[in-house]
């Protein structure tokens, strides 16, 4: 199937009260675990591709990969540039068939952003791609993207009418309680989205799509798997899935999903090594990484986004 751009996707999560899961994409396995997990929920899918990602693959690699991976199934596919920078980097990647793409200008003065975004919108429009942007700023660390605590800023619900009208953008990220990485939330703390926010812009932008950044919820089972063998992670990693299900059943149609993705792969190739140390072909423990990566994904579709049978 062609790859698709995300407004009948988004269209149907508003309306049906659930959300579409964009996971992070950097190399075949990946690709391939996302793909079957969501071709086997009968779920649409977004293949995101961050800047750490065009580093580390080459985004022709992950383009080419990304059609493989469509042509296997029927299900809905989009594919996203994450966190594009300007509008030259977002135009690049129009240019070379993604089908989204997010205008990160939130570290801009107000009408700067506007003036950037509205510039990527009215490009890629015109070449039949969708846009994403950015208003308000989480704290944590992606690749690129990096910003301290003391400087997160939950997005104001006053400012979100007159953004999407002068940049006509398609769908909106907001700050209300997440944060970029892994390392978010140390033991002790009770980390929990600003409801209050997402009803606010709900209601001031009805029917609108809403997208959450830094959603990492890691099943606390593969954090002990990377620790038992080795690994440094943290006791209490992201929001409670529980209110990430509420989110879903609101505004909110794309939720971002990559480090718990990352933790999956990691546990499972540190599981491999600890129990066959002798083994030195890729296949073998990547496998096993697509593996578990997968049952996250399915895990993720069907109890926090609400997305199976949804294709």
């Amino acid at each position: 199937m062609p790859l698709v751009t995300t407004k009948e996707m988004f269209e149907r999560a508003y309306r049906e009260g659930y959300a579409v899961g964009a996971f992070n994409v950097n190399n075949m396995e990946m690709i391939q675990a996302i793909v079957e997990a969501a071709n086997e929920c009968r779920s649409p899918v977004i293949l995101q591709v961050s800047a750490g990602a065009r580093k580390y693959a080459n985004p022709v690699y992950l383009m080419h990969l990304v059609k493989a991976a469509a042509e296997t199934t029927d299900i809905p596919i989009a594919l996203h540039l994450d966190h594009g920078a300007d509008f030259e980097i977002c135009k690049a990647y129009i240019d070379s068939g993604f089908t989204s793409v997010m205008i990160d200008a939130s570290s801009k003065p107000w009408e700067e952003n506007i003036a950037i975004t509205r510039q990527v919108v009215e490009y890629a429009h015109a070449h039949g791609c969708v846009v994403e942007a950015e208003l308000g700023t989480l704290a944590g660390i992606e690749d690129d993207v990096s910003v301290e605590a003391a400087d997160a800023q939950f997005t104001s619900p006053d400012e979100v009418e007159e953004f999407t009208t002068k940049t006509g953008i398609d769908s909106l990220a907001i700050a209300s309680g997440t944060s970029h990485g892994a390392s978010k939330f140390q033991p002790g703390q009770d980390p929990k989205l600003r409801l209050d926010i997402l009803e606010e812009i709900g209601r001031r932008l009805p029917n609108f799509p809403i997208v959450l950044h830094g959603a990492s919820s890691v099943p606390q089972d593969k954090v002990a798997i990377v620790n038992q063998f080795g690994g440094h992670m943290p006791d209490a990693i992201g929001i409670p899935e529980s209110e990430l299900q509420k989110a879903a059943k609101m505004a909110v149609c794309k939720i971002n999903i990559d480090s718990d993705l990352r933790v999956a792969f990691t546990a499972a190739i540190r599981k491999h090594f600890a129990e066959h140390p002798d083994h030195f072909d890729p296949r073998q423990y990547l496998g096993d990484a697509r593996a578990m990566m997968k049952e996250m994904v399915k895990h993720k579709i069907i109890n926090v986004l609400g997305s199976a049978n949804k294709a």
